[in-house]
């Protein structure tokens, strides 16, 4: 397939396999704690990976999460499609130029499809949210998702870490040394806190403690988003917490099954994506080039009143110019800035 307008730093006229050169595919999935990028090639290879900490500045964390994409693969480096996905993906889609932009239920489900077609449940816990997805011959027959209480999500191990003056990187194997994991109440971060500060005073050991707070997340995460979902083996566990050893062996311990953790379970949303953009193969990309981010972006908001849905609308501005917007249901403001941008 010929791909004659790649727009990328050294991309030549045609993408064309007589070439010689092979297609590459560009998946960005941002969340609410956490960007990742990946590039995969026609063999679905991955050619560069970047995880990055969005600290309240998504845009910033998509402009860093490229440059170090751009420095693993080469500055030679062509790019034939990108793909969004993640809660802030309507944002990184008019930031880049993306070809194709999915939910996150279907990128990380088509991410283990494809390499774990007999799967049947996946568990993802990230930073701010977490889901369940269950799988049958293939299919998502059902899923879950938690967004409102943090107390099943990465952001409350990072939270209760620093209270105990631990690093977020040790916490998975301190709870592995836990004897007698105390029971902390687990139902949201306040009383967690609450009972992990009794736990203390009344002389538990650390490692018990992390232990118990293990525990408590992944009981809730059960109780929560899994609940009603019928959650079978082989079972999948992936998003930034399948680093944490103490929540593996939590999980492990009440399913009753082992988990399946994927060499690149941190990144799978963005795999998930660029493979369904590899699937739908577009004649011709949008992406605007690695240098371009390089732009000076910002975002504003402000609440609709023109009728009574009152939606928040969301700019985006490159040098201080409205250049794309979303949020308004019927489509006015988006529709007003196109017809400015043809006049």
């Amino acid at each position: 397939m010929c791909l004659p307008n790649r727009r990328d730093v050294g991309a030549g006229p045609c993408a064309c396999p007589a070439d010689g050169i092979m297609p590459n595919y560009l998946g960005i999935d941002v969340g609410s704690i956490t960007t990742k990028v990946v590039v995969l090639d026609e063999g679905n290879q991955l050619l560069a990976k970047a995880y990055i900490r969005n600290n309240g500045r998504p845009i910033e964390a998509v402009q860093q999460g490229l440059e170090r994409a751009l420095a693993q693969a080469g500055e030679d480096i062509s790019i034939d499609g990108v793909a969004t996905t993640g809660s802030a993906r309507q944002l990184a889609a008019y930031l880049v130029g993306a070809d194709i932009v999915k939910n996150e239920i279907t990128a990380h489900s088509i991410a283990v499809i494809d390499l774990y077609p007999d799967a049947k449940t996946i568990i993802e816990i990230g930073g701010q949210d977490s889901k369940v997805i269950v799988l049958r011959n293939g299919i998502v027959v059902d899923f879950g998702m938690n967004t409102v209480c943090a107390a099943g999500t990465g952001s409350f191990l990072d939270q209760q870490a620093a209270r105990l003056g631990v690093s977020i990187d040790t916490f998975g194997t301190l709870a592995l040394r836990a004897d007698h994991p105390v029971r902390i109440a687990g139902r949201c971060t306040v009383f967690a806190e609450t009972d992990m500060i009794h736990k203390q005073q009344i002389g538990h050991s650390m490692e018990d403690i992390v232990g118990g707070l293990c525990d408590s997340l992944v009981t809730n995460y059960l109780n929560n988003v899994c609940r009603g979902k019928e959650i079978l083996s082989p079972v999948v566990f992936q998003g930034g917490v399948a680093a944490n050893q103490g929540i593996r062996k939590a999980l492990e311990k009440e399913l009753g099954v082992p988990l399946i953790i994927p060499d690149h379970f941190d990144v799978m949303g963005a795999i998930g994506a660029a493979r369904l953009l590899k699937k739908a193969r577009p004649s011709r990309t949008r992406f605007r080039g690695f240098r371009s981010l390089r732009e000076l972006h910002s975002t504003r908001g402000f609440e609709c009143n023109d009728c009574e849905n009152h939606c928040e609308v969301i700019q985006l501005l490159v040098r201080h110019q409205v250049v794309a917007c979303w949020g308004d249901l019927c489509e006015k403001h988006r529709m007003q800035l196109a017809e400015g941008s043809r006049q």
